[in-house]
Formats: C-alpha cells, structure tokens, sequence
C-alpha cells in the first residue's frame, strides 16, 4: 500500500512512518490491508508457476538440452523462462491491485469489482497494459534471487568457519534467512525502477496510448530520481520475503 502511493504520489506522504499513521488514522486498519486479495491470489498463481516451472526448466535445461553448462547458467536460464510464464498469471492482478492501492477514493473496493470495471473499459487488454515492465521488474528479481542466494549462503558459512553441517537447525535457518534478506535487497534494487514504472502505468497510461509512448511520458514527468520512489520500503518488503521463504526450508 505505502508503497504502491509513494511511487505513483511521491509527494503524497514525507515519510513511511507518516504513511503508515495516515493510512490508519483515515482508514483503519482496513485501510492498511486494502488490496489485499489481488495481492493473495496474484502472487499464490505466480509463486506457484515460478517454482514450478522453475523445477522443470531447470530439468529441461541442465540435463536434456545442456547436460555440461555450467549450473549458475542453467539456473539463471530456468528462473527467467519459468518467471515469464508466471507473470502472464501475475498481471491482471498486480493491475487490479495497483488500481485499487492509488486511487484516492479508490478505484474499486473488491477484486471482483475492478476486474469488471477494467475489463468493461478497457477489454481484456486492460489487465496487461503493464505487463512489459512487470517482465522487466520480475525477470531480473527472479533470475539474481536463484543465482545470489547460494552464493550467498556460501560466503557466510565461509566467514563463520565452520561446514553447514556442524550447526544445528535453528543456526542454520537464521543462515538461511540472512542469506535471504541480502539476495533480497539486491532483487529489490535491480528490479525498483520497473516496479515503479509497472505502479504509474497502471494508474497512470492513457485509453490507447502505446507501452513506449507511456512510459517516455512518465520518465519526463519523474525523471531519474523518480524511478526509485518506495525503494525502502520495498527492501524491508522483500529482504524479509525471501529471506523468509529460503530460511523455511530448513524448518
């Protein structure tokens, strides 16, 4: 949510914590939640497709076509095809979501509802005028999340002196997670400037106006600095993300 408006509305806010006590002041804690369902079933379809299709890339890739390529080859390969397919389930949600998140008073109050008002506007298309940019926010937040973790990890351990299997569960889980909040912070920084721009052309791209003509629109009006509006909160969002679901598997 904070997010979401301080990319589209850098002026909107001065600071998260003030975002966050606005939001709930005006709100309630509905407020702070809102657009949650898009969120829910957005990324339980794109999580489910970008593992999935991971595994089987990576099958594909590794040991059927390229059986001698070197490994961090083959996983940046199987992460960027299986995140490509994920995001074609992603964005009709990410759209609603974003919509939902910037428009003040909303664009729509349910999932249900601003998928109808989109679709009888704008058309199917409508769900997916932002998916080019979603590709370019996603593809390389994927492929540095599978390629930097293991590393890493690696380097931790590395540093702490000792193999992996002479810590205990717990150490190796809190291991896990700081691996995973440091590959989150860069999958954050590489991806941000896409990020933003998914935000403004989904709040902010014209009936009929083409990709590249919305997105040339919105840099002139934003600029450079403008691209990396919300970046700290989406650290904080993502490093505990995916530090979170890299330290689980060693629960």
């Amino acid at each position: 949510m904070v997010k979401c408006r301080r990319q589209v509305d850098p002026n909107i806010y001065s600071s998260n914590v003030s975002a966050w006590r606005s939001i709930y002041a005006k709100e309630g804690l509905r407020g702070v939640f809102f657009g949650w369902s898009p969120t829910f079933v957005g990324y339980s379809f794109q999580g489910a497709g970008k593992y999935g299709f991971y595994e089987v890339f990576k099958y594909l890739y590794g040991d059927r076509m390229f059986p001698n390529a070197n490994k961090t080859l083959v996983y940046l390969g199987a992460s960027a095809s299986a995140e490509f397919l994920a995001d074609l389930a992603l964005c009709p949600f990410e759209a609603i979501k974003v919509r939902m998140q910037t428009t003040l008073p909303p664009f729509a109050n349910t999932m249900r509802e601003g998928w109808g008002k989109i679709t009888a506007k704008e058309g199917t298309g409508g769900l997916y005028k932002g998916l080019y940019p979603l590709w370019g926010r996603q593809i390389p937040y994927t492929m540095v999340k599978f390629a930097t973790f293991e590393k890493t990890v690696e380097q931790i351990y590395k540093f702490l002196g000792k193999p992996k299997e002479s810590y205990n569960t717990v150490q190796q889980t809190g291991v896990s997670f700081l691996g995973g909040y440091i590959a989150g912070i860069g999958c954050a920084v590489v991806s941000h400037p896409a990020d933003v721009m998914v935000s403004k052309l989904n709040a902010d791209r014209q009936p009929g106006e083409s990709g590249g003509k919305a997105m040339s629109r919105i840099y002139s009006n934003i600029g450079f600095k403008g691209l990396w509006n919300g970046l700290s909160v989406r650290i904080a969002m993502i490093g505990t993300l995916v530090g979170s679901r890299q330290s689980s598997s060693n629960v």
